[in-house]
């Protein structure tokens, strides 16, 4: 069996090209189509083929698993292959077409990992008591929601910069070393990038952030090759601890290895999900309360020019 062996001539562009396409016999329309697409770069979308012979036919992609032969296309044939001008109104529905075609694709490979993986990945709910980053690295290393772990933690942070005054310098952490020591310490002190470093070394275990407010997820120690991860929720000022819920009845988990990709994929489309739904803070528009002054202030930016003002740096959510 010799194959089809067909001459492709484009109207695209500047002038004629022409292109030998040479196929199986067994050959599909998809696989015509694919093959169209890699030898003139013309987009998927935008193709139009007719055969190059009177009564000139359009070929139809709508069915690919056709055969070449089945739809008339025989070997020898030549084809004229044009690039279709579309409005931008057919622009935009072919992208939403491609955009819910891709999210189809994910969730059913999230499915099937999720049946692999025998569960699906959660958020567990801490109180909003400036401590919920602590709690929530507390539920990942325990199971349990404890508001006693923050203290701890908070001296290990303290313990740890204190200690290494080169490295935690002004610079970074934005106050004096021995300033920055005591305020940590303080119940109204919110914890962020600095502090889940820090937990992370101290703990030898990888703590992946999926912010929800850009959809990306940010992993801090992942330069160490920990073997282990944990995954946090951030909504741009709140922290909740990640877990995996069995289907099968087996103890829910919140640490996995760092080559099970599964979780992290999970994790992805999870910061995907609640960023579409809106489902995060605006740091520019909630409510703080300075507790020194008990003054309320409206967004970040309010807070850190009241800081500046009146040296004031503790601030509780309302």
């Amino acid at each position: 069996m010799g194959g089809l062996t067909l001459k492709l001539k484009t109207k695209s562009g500047q002038g004629q090209k022409q292109f030998v396409c040479k196929l199986t016999d067994t050959a599909t329309v998809g696989d015509l189509k694919a093959r169209i697409i890699e030898l003139t770069s013309i987009p998927g979308d935008a193709l139009h083929v007719v055969l190059g012979f009177p009564p000139f036919k359009p070929l139809q992609f709508s069915n690919e698993s056709s055969t070449c032969q089945e739809v008339g296309i025989s070997n020898g044939d030549t084809l004229i292959v044009e690039e279709k001008s579309l409005t931008a109104e057919e622009r935009q529905q072919l992208e939403a077409a491609k955009r819910l075609e891709d999210d189809e694709k994910l969730a059913r490979e999230l499915a099937a990992q999720s049946t692999e993986q025998g569960g699906i990945l959660l958020k567990k709910v801490v109180p909003a008591d400036n401590s919920c980053l602590f709690t929530s690295i507390g539920f990942v290393l325990t199971g349990k929601v404890d508001p006693e772990n923050s203290r701890y933690m908070r001296q290990i942070i303290a313990a740890t910069v204190n200690s290494d005054k080169q490295e935690y310098n002004e610079g970074i952490l934005g106050r004096p070393n021995d300033e920055y020591c005591a305020w940590i310490l303080q119940p109204e002190s919110w914890g962020g990038a600095i502090e889940v470093s820090i937990l992370s070394a101290y703990h030898g275990l990888e703590f992946d952030v999926v912010d929800i407010t850009n959809a990306i997820i940010n992993r801090f120690g992942e330069d160490k090759n920990y073997g282990m991860r944990a995954f946090l929720l951030f909504d741009g000022i709140h922290y909740d601890p990640l877990y995996l819920e069995s289907t099968s009845g087996e103890p829910a988990k919140t640490i996995f290895p760092i080559e099970d990709n599964s979780v992290y994929l999970q994790a992805e489309q999870l910061a995907k999900e609640a960023k579409s739904s809106r489902q995060y803070t605006d740091v520019n528009k909630f409510t703080l309360k300075c507790i020194d002054c008990d003054c309320f202030l409206k967004g970040q930016t309010e807070a850190q020019q009241h800081a500046q003002k009146t040296g004031h740096i503790n601030f509780g959510e309302v």
